[in-house]
């Protein structure tokens, strides 16, 4: 087959280097485009480069390999003429239990240190994924059905919604945390209370998190990810990986054909948009 592109996100140099020299062996044809070692880098990357393979280490600094996958979802090109969606493959020190997510989905993990026989079933996968994309109709026809490349981009939103979603690996499964009544907004000495019931939305921005009220809006110095397991999901839903929107605050919800939605609030003029990755909690009943 033709030449892939590759690209590895590993933070530990010794065994990035570690998992080239094997790709290297099992997979000769594979052009391992860059090795980063970030999760912010491993997503700028991807999407100038456009590989056909990433090798994402799950705990990067920056941001996590699912959360790198997550924002290589919600930006990734629009259109017909937007390239595939590269296959993924997440590298990880996870423990069984939280291997079940990844294995119900079917996606392709490899567990560090990372086996040479484990490595060489996976590029058979992949090898053999990449080929259906090019292979005549007719051919086709004989081997089991794959995803075309159009669908690559769906199927991976699916995945990712179910592994997003489930409970983080290396410790076992985290105890609930108990739902914020009271948001605290600390402007010099003056502390704000601001009830969660009144928040429209909260977005990221930068190392703050803006908490958009009808009236005003405050910064409070976290971080989404620390801030989301404190919210109730049932009345708050993330429709972006910088978004969270009151479920009660939406009046309507467009859906683009870029497969996007467009959100309008209740109390507030300007519009939010919900990516594709979130796409699936705006139906019609």
């Amino acid at each position: 087959m033709n030449a892939a592109r590759g690209l590895i996100a590993e933070d530990e140099p010794l065994l990035a280097e570690g998992l080239r020299a094997d790709l290297a062996a099992e997979w000769p044809e594979l052009q391992v485009a860059a090795v980063v070692g970030d999760g912010l880098q491993a997503v700028a990357q991807t999407l100038a480069l456009r590989p056909q393979v990433c090798f994402f280490d799950i705990r990067m600094p920056g941001c996590s390999g699912l959360e790198a996958a997550q924002a290589l979802a919600e930006d990734w090109p629009d259109g017909a003429e937007a390239p595939p969606f590269p296959l993924l493959v997440f590298v990880t020190a996870y423990d069984s239990y939280a291997l079940q997510a990844f294995d119900a989905q079917a996606v392709d993990y490899l567990v560090k240190p990372v086996e040479r026989a484990r490595l060489a079933a996976c590029v058979a996968r992949l090898r053999e994924r990449l080929a259906s994309h090019h292979r005549p109709s007719g051919a086709a026809a004989a081997h089991a059905p794959a995803p075309a490349p159009a669908d690559a981009l769906q199927q991976t939103l699916v995945q990712l919604r179910a592994l997003l979603g489930a409970p983080p690996g290396g410790d076992g499964a985290p105890g609930a945390a108990p739902h914020l009544a009271v948001i605290q907004a600390q402007v010099g000495n003056l502390v704000h209370l601001v009830p969660v019931e009144e928040v429209l939305y909260f977005e990221a921005a930068d190392k703050y998190v803006r908490v958009v009220t009808a009236a005003r809006e405050h910064l409070i110095r976290a971080s989404l990810r620390e801030l989301l397991p404190q919210l109730d999901p049932a009345q708050f839903w993330q429709i972006h990986r910088g978004t969270v929107v009151q479920a009660r605050a939406i009046a309507t919800a467009r859906r683009e054909e870029s497969g996007k939605v467009t959100l309008t609030l209740r109390g507030r003029p300007e519009k939010l948009t919900a990516s594709r990755l979130y796409a699936h909690l705006f139906k019609g009943m």
